[in-house]
């Protein structure tokens, strides 16, 4: 994609009908682009036949669609596909599509790196390279071949959402408003660490569901495993959260990777209730996947069940997540393009 030319992709068709009259266009080509856009998925402002040749050449000299297709893919035996993406800049990022039964989600990714750096995330080990574009974030759905088959969206991939929220706000308004993508924002959820201000306003201004990167839910453990708790306390960020309601259809979730033998004895259980005791949520279970230099290590299905069940007995709803893709180091933590973006294969 030439970097030098504006995308197309994450307009909405009042800003596409200023990009038609600033280019002395009929504004109703505005309407035009969206629908080529977020109907037809073109790859190629040639290929809007409705728009007349004269009027397609000056589009050209100043915008691109936006879109690249992948430029690797590996499939697990599970059926999990990871998708290397390029993005402006030259940079790349990953993102995973999790196929299940009848439903097909995509993880996608919202920065280059991350800056949070969380003990027992690969990505964090890549440091912070970026933000993706509102272009580069709905690529990654824009061109997926499995686009159609869709079902569910999570931004949990590379980078920390909250980081990048006008990005974010813009890529799921693109994806949720009539005019683009027409999915319920129930279909779609963004995780974050808890950056508070930030989580603030993606509550008032977006209607997609909302998890929190838990992992422990003592301070000076959580900010062993994640250094943000430092500057942005879980007690903080979850008294935040008794502000909104959550009892209706919109969901708040809470990620909780499981250590061995760190966070997963019953004691982090009743404080786990205490915190959360009285917020309407659910917590996912994730099991940990070792990454190279990190003494960290899974706890047994047996801790991981025990778990489950005590929290879901004191009224917290708790589930076990599937692990998908780890032989292709697509499962949770495990994403990073740092090797690509050192120039390895």
């Amino acid at each position: 994609m030439d970097d030098s030319k504006t995308p197309l992709l994450g307009l909405s068709p009042d800003e596409l009908k200023d990009v038609a009259k600033s280019l002395g266009m009929p504004a109703f080509s505005g309407g035009q682009m969206a629908k080529w856009l977020y109907t037809r998925h073109v790859s190629s402002i040639d290929d809007m036949t409705d728009i007349s040749k004269q009027n397609r050449e000056r589009l050209k000299e100043k915008y691109v669609i936006g879109c690249m297709q992948p430029a690797d893919c590996q499939r697990s035996v599970d059926g999990t596909v990871k998708y290397l993406f390029p993005t402006a800049g030259g940079k790349f990022v990953e993102t995973v599509y999790i196929p299940e039964n009848d439903r097909a989600t995509l993880c996608v990714s919202s920065q280059v790196g991350c800056k949070m750096n969380c003990l027992f995330c690969q990505t964090g080990k890549q440091g912070f390279e970026g933000n993706l574009t509102v272009a580069d974030i709905l690529n990654q759905v824009y061109s997926l071949p499995e686009r159609d088959r869709l079902t569910n969206i999570v931004f949990m991939g590379q980078g920390e959402p909250m980081d990048n929220l006008d990005n974010v706000l813009r890529a799921t308004e693109a994806l949720t408003a009539p005019w683009g993508y027409a999915w319920s924002p129930k279909r779609i959820t963004v995780s974050s660490v808890g950056v508070r201000r930030k989580l603030k306003r993606f509550i008032e201004e977006s209607e997609c569901h909302l998890a929190i990167s838990l992992h422990s839910p003592l301070h000076e453990q959580r900010a062993m495993l994640m250094p943000a708790e430092k500057a942005m306390p879980i007690e903080e960020i979850v008294e935040m959260l008794r502000g909104y309601d959550f009892s209706h259809q919109r969901r708040l979730s809470f990620e909780y990777i499981v250590f061995g033998g760190l966070n997963d004895s019953k004691a982090h259980a009743r404080e786990i209730v205490r915190l959360l005791k009285g917020l309407e949520c659910r917590i996912n279970l994730i099991r940990f996947h070792q990454i190279p230099g990190v003494d960290l290590h899974g706890a047994d299905e047996g801790r991981m069940v025990a778990l489950r069940d005590y929290l879901t007995g004191h009224g917290v709803f708790t589930t076990i997540r599937a692990s998908r893709g780890q032989d292709i180091y697509a499962a949770c933590g495990l994403l990073s393009t740092a090797r690509k973006e050192a120039g390895g294969a």
